[in-house]
C-alpha cells in the first residue's frame, strides 16, 4: 500500500466544511437505513482516501519524477478536495479492484467501465469516453470490417468493457471468436501481437495512443462499436456521500475546463516522434545499443545523469554509430567536435568509451554553466540544446525571449525563440547572429521521446523485454479462456 499525503495547507477548511456536510448527511437515511453520508464521514475521520487501481500508463506508474497517471492525478487532486491522505493499492488487475471495492477499499479507479448491472457497486459518473478499436500485427491483411477477423486469433481484457463489445458484436456476427485473459494488461496483450502469439487484440483508443510507440510492430485497425464510459467504482451499502462528492468533484473539474485539459496532457500528445521514427529507434535498441550500455551506466555514474538519457543524446547524435562523421567534422558516438575533445581531453573521437564519457562530462559542463535562476527540468533541457546550437546561441535565444515578455528562465518560452534565430529581425539583434534555431528544439524534443521510449523499456526488465515478451516458461495459453463462436 502506497500513501500520498496531500497539501497540508487546504486540508483543515475542506475537511471542516465536507465533514458538516456528511454531518447533515448522516441526518438523513438512505433507502437501505444506512446513513448517506456514512462512507464519507468514515474517510474524513480515518483522513485518508483508499483507492485500489491497476499498474499501468493510463492509470497509475512511477515515472521519473514520481508517482504519474492519469487516474493517479485524478485520485490525487480529489483526495487533495477532501482534505485528506491519498493511499494506492496497485496490485490489481481488473477483477482484483472490483473485488476489493466491494470488500475494503473506498473507491477503485482503474481505466473501469461504467457497468450499473454489477453487484455490489456503485459507479461515479462518466469521465470520459473510452472507444474500442482492434489492433493488429503488422504484415497481415489489414481487416477492414468485422466479418474479417473471424479465423484470427484475437485477444482482450475480460472485464475492461472491450469483451463486452466484443459479446454484443457476436450476436450480429456468430462467427466472431476471441480469447478473453484476466491475468494481463494492455501493453502485455500488444506484446503478444507483436510477437505473433496473438494476430490482433481489441483495446480503447486512447489505450493504443499511449501505448503504440513501444509497439510498432501493431497497427491500428478499426473502431468496434459505441464508446464506453470510464467511471470510478465505490461500495454499495455505505451511502452515497463519498460518491456524491467524487460526481461533485468531477463535474467542478469539467466545468473548470481542467478536466479536458488533463485528459490532453496524457492522450493528445504522441506526435513527438512519428511512428515510423519510433519503429526504428526500437530496431536500433535492440541491435546497436547493447554493446554501449555499460560505458552508459559508467558514464552516467560519474556524470550524475541517467544513463538512458545519455543512450538518448547519443542516438539523437549518430545513431550509436562510433564512426559517424559529419559533413563539418564532428565525430563519434556523441558526436564532439575536435576543439571540445580537446578541452576535455578526448584524444581518439571515435574510440566509444572516450566519446561516451566526454559528452557525459560535456553536457554536465554546460549544465553547470547556465545561469542560477534556470532549475529542474527547464536546465537539463537548455543544457541539451545548448550540445546542439551552443551556448552562445541559447543565451541569444533567452534575450530574445525575455525582450518578447517571456521568462528566460522557462523552456516552453525558450524554445519558442530559439527559432527565432533565423530570422535577420531577431539574429541581428544578438550577439552570436544566425542560428539554425529550430533544429535544438527538435533535437531537445526527441532525445525526451528516446529517452521514454528507454525508460518504459528498462523499467521492468521481466514485463517489458523484448517487447513485453513472457518468459520461456510462462505458457500463453493458460492466460486466455477461449469464447467460442455461437454457430
Amino acid at each position: 500500500m502506497l500513501a500520498f499525503p496531500t497539501d497540508p495547507t487546504r486540508r483543515q477548511w475542506r475537511r471542516a466544511a465536507l465533514l458538516c456536510s456528511a454531518l447533515l448527511l448522516a441526518l438523513l437515511p438512505g433507502r437501505s437505513g444506512i446513513p448517506e453520508g456514512q462512507h464519507l464521514r468514515e474517510v474524513l475521520a480515518r483522513d485518508f482516501l483508499s483507492v485500489h487501481t491497476r499498474n499501468t500508463p493510463t492509470t497509475y506508474y512511477e515515472g521519473r519524477q514520481g508517482p504519474t497517471g492519469f487516474e493517479y492525478e485524478l485520485m490525487r487532486r480529489f483526495a487533495n478536495h477532501l482534505g485528506v491522505s491519498l493511499t494506492l493499492d496497485a496490485d490489481h488487475h481488473i477483477q482484483g479492484v472490483l473485488d476489493a471495492v466491494r470488500e475494503e477499499g473506498d473507491l477503485g479507479a482503474a481505466a473501469l467501465p461504467l457497468d450499473p448491472t454489477l453487484d455490489g457497486l456503485i459507479f461515479s459518473r462518466p469521465i470520459m469516453l473510452l472507444q474500442p478499436l482492434l489492433v493488429y500485427r503488422r504484415g497481415l491483411n489489414p481487416p477492414e470490417k468485422i466479418a474479417e477477423l473471424e479465423g484470427l486469433e484475437i485477444g482482450t481484457l475480460r472485464g475492461s468493457g472491450t469483451d463486452r463489445v466484443l459479446r454484443e458484436l457476436q450476436a450480429e456476427h456468430p462467427g466472431l471468436s476471441w480469447k478473453e485473459s484476466s491475468e494481463l494488461e494492455v501493453a502485455e496483450l500488444l506484446g503478444q501481437v507483436a510477437r505473433g502469439t496473438l494476430d490482433a487484440a481489441v483495446i480503447f483508443e486512447r489505450q493504443f495512443r499511449l501505448n503504440r510507440l513501444f509497439f510498432p510492430e501493431v497497427e491500428d485497425g478499426f473502431t468496434l462499436g459505441k464508446p464506453l464510459s470510464l467511471a470510478w467504482a465505490f461500495p454499495a451499502g455505505r451511502g452515497l456521500g463519498l460518491v456524491n462528492a467524487a460526481n461533485r468533484f468531477l463535474d467542478d473539474l469539467r466545468r473548470d475546463g481542467e478536466l479536458d485539459a488533463l485528459v490532453a496532457s496524457y492522450f493528445d500528445h504522441d506526435d513527438y516522434l512519428e511512428y515510423v521514427g519510433a519503429r526504428t529507434f526500437i530496431q536500433q535498441a535492440r541491435k546497436r545499443l547493447p554493446p554501449y550500455t555499460e560505458l552508459f551506466r559508467e558514464a552516467a555514474r560519474n556524470s550524475g545523469f541517467d544513463w538512458k538519457l545519455l543512450a538518448a543524446v547519443g542516438y539523437q547524435e549518430s545513431h550509436w554509430d562510433p564512426a559517424a562523421t559529419s559533413p563539418t567534422g564532428v565525430r563519434g558516438l556523441m558526436m564532439l567536435t575536435n576543439a571540445t575533445a580537446g578541452d576535455l581531453g578526448v584524444d581518439n573521437r571515435l574510440d566509444p568509451a572516450q566519446s561516451i564519457h566526454g559528452g557525459a562530462r560535456y553536457l554536465r559542463s554546460l549544465e553547470e554553466r547556465l545561469p542560477a535562476s534556470i532549475t529542474g527540468d527547464d536546465r537539463l533541457f537548455m543544457a541539451m540544446a545548448a550540445y546542439n546550437v551552443g551556448l552562445g546561441h541559447l543565451y541569444d535565444a533567452r534575450k530574445i525571449a525575455e525582450q518578447r515578455g517571456d521568462d528566460p528562465d522557462r523552456w516552453r518560452d525558450v524554445r519558442e525563440a530559439l527559432p527565432l534565430l533565423q530570422e535577420r529581425e531577431w539574429y541581428s539583434q544578438t550577439r552570436h547572429g544566425y542560428a539554425r534555431g529550430g533544429e535544438p528544439v527538435i533535437y531537445v524534443r526527441n532525445i525526451r521521446r528516446y529517452y521514454e521510449i528507454l525508460a518504459y523499456l528498462d523499467r521492468s526488465q521481466e514485463q517489458f523485454y523484448e517487447l513485453n515478451a513472457r518468459l520461456p516458461d510462462k505458457d500463453d495459453g493458460a492466460l486466455f479462456e477461449q469464447v467460442p463462436p455461437v454457430l
